[in-house]
């Protein structure tokens, strides 16, 4: 009953409730939300320390960058998700304010489109400066089976490496990535290379142009540091993979090295062990242990899940798709 009454009395504020709205959107740090609301960074701090107090916000802080998204366990869970279904979405100032945020968004895409369009020709290269991507590739060979994948999706192809990789195991792979210029990259390598099994196409990794359950294997490989929402991403490729199909996902270890936002458009400095798979898990897989290649001065870490069954979207990735349509 404590915990119930602190978080009623936590959200019974009109900014906090804005807040709780806003996060229920996106992962934002305190600078976009001050942006969005017009309010003093002070002011909005606050606020924001009152509802992870309550309980209702998660706060996770990455280098000098500090995170917050809805509770994802406990009492404030649940009641975070009841107080935002009861928001009207039609009301004027929620409406402006997503309309701010989808402002924060845009520039956040066009920030990250601008360095892959600088940057599309020497891709690999830069890749080479932070791991050692020959490990990398073996260990992702290993990882999936030599016969049987008849369709692979690598997300966020870039320059196609994955797919040149994979080419001889498999029946057909498709590369999915939003930047024109890496597309460009990825079809003269796949040419050069006599990848005839290989295709490219330009699609955004939140709604793959792609049905249900079409792909037995899925890899996500460097590409969720720079999502907005990476769990929503994972959930996207679970969402095409079919039943016993697989799911990879390759990227950094928690770090902080805080040059890679600023020179490098990165948007998250690693992930945990437990948070990709919590994600994996929320949207119907089964995970397998992580595997880590320390590097210098980064580790990469890959981690694997399966689908093991046909199922309807799990809760979370439906109240989320509910959310989307608020």
């Amino acid at each position: 009953m404590d915990e119930l009454l602190a978080g009623l009395r936590a959200a019974a504020e009109p900014t906090r409730l804005r807040l709780l709205a806003l996060c229920g959107h996106a992962e934002l740090t305190v600078s976009e939300l001050t942006q969005i609301l017009g309010q003093s960074q002070p002011r909005v701090s606050r606020h924001l320390k009152l509802l992870c107090e309550a309980g209702l916000l998660d706060r996770f802080r990455e280098g000098t960058w500090v995170f917050y998204r809805l509770a994802q366990r406990g009492a404030g869970a649940e009641l975070t998700r009841v107080i935002i279904d009861q928001v009207p979405p039609e009301d004027a100032t929620l409406a402006r304010d997503l309309a701010r945020l989808e402002d924060v968004r845009r520039a956040r895409a066009e920030a990250a489109a601008a360095y892959f369009r600088a940057n599309a020709p020497r891709w690999d290269e830069i890749r080479t400066l932070h791991v050692d991507d020959a490990e990398v590739e073996r260990t992702l060979l290993d990882m999936l089976p030599r016969q049987g994948i008849g369709d692979l999706l690598d997300i966020g192809t870039g320059t196609g490496r994955m797919l040149e990789l994979f080419a001889g195991r498999v029946q057909r792979a498709v590369g999915i990535d939003m930047s024109r210029e890496m597309l460009a990259v990825a079809r003269a390598n796949l040419d050069k290379a006599g990848r005839r099994n290989c295709l490219v196409r330009q699609g955004d990794m939140y709604q793959l142009p792609l049905p249900d359950q079409s792909f037995d294997a899925v890899i996500v490989h460097q590409v969720l540091h720079y999502a907005d929402e990476p769990a929503e991403a994972i959930e996207e490729a679970a969402r095409v993979l079919k039943p016993g199909g697989r799911l990879v996902v390759v990227d950094f270890a928690p770090h902080d090295l805080e040059n890679l936002r600023g020179e490098h458009a990165h948007r998250r400095l690693g992930f945990r062990d437990d948070e990709v798979a919590g994600w994996a898990k929320a949207a119907g897989l089964e995970t397998d242990p992580v595997v880590h290649l320390p590097g210098k001065p980064l580790t990469v870490s890959i981690w694997r899940a399966i689908r093991r069954v046909a199922a309807a979207a799990p809760p979370a990735a439906a109240a989320r798709a509910e959310g989307r349509k608020r």
